[in-house]
């Protein structure tokens, strides 16, 4: 997984930019994009320095996790319910989830959504 790059590596470079390098002659000389310094520029005009935000993790599961209860108990209400059934439920009480963002909500409850159990096969006899 990257990193962000250090802050005080972000301030050398705007610092040369401010004392009149391009963009890229900035860039060139710290070994980094034209693009990043373009980026640190921004962030230092809309929050007054160039600090990196949060790297990675997972920011979207809180929404239907915010939901939990309220799937869990449609599932005990209808066992049988298919996916796109609970994602039409769920829309029409105005939360809207994705396929996959339910199927991995499952997955990490351990939740199954087999109809029936498995059953033995009819006949056991050798297929060669």
């Amino acid at each position: 997984m990257s990193t962000a790059l250090s802050l005080d590596l972000r301030v050398r470079v705007l610092k040369a930019v401010a004392e009149g390098a391009s963009h890229r002659a900035a860039a060139a000389r710290f070994g980094v994009s034209a693009a990043s310094v373009s980026r640190w520029r921004a962030l230092e005009r809309t929050q007054g320095d160039p600090r990196p935000g949060p790297l990675g993790g997972d920011r979207r599961s809180a929404r239907v996790e915010a939901q939990g209860a309220l799937i869990r108990q449609l599932i005990e209400a209808t066992p049988d319910v298919t996916t796109e059934e609970l994602r039409a439920t769920l829309a029409e009480r105005g939360h809207g989830f994705g396929y996959g963002t339910l199927q991995r909500f499952f997955r990490r409850h351990g939740l199954t959504r087999k109809k029936r159990p498995a059953m033995r096969p009819n006949r056991t006899a050798p297929t060669s």
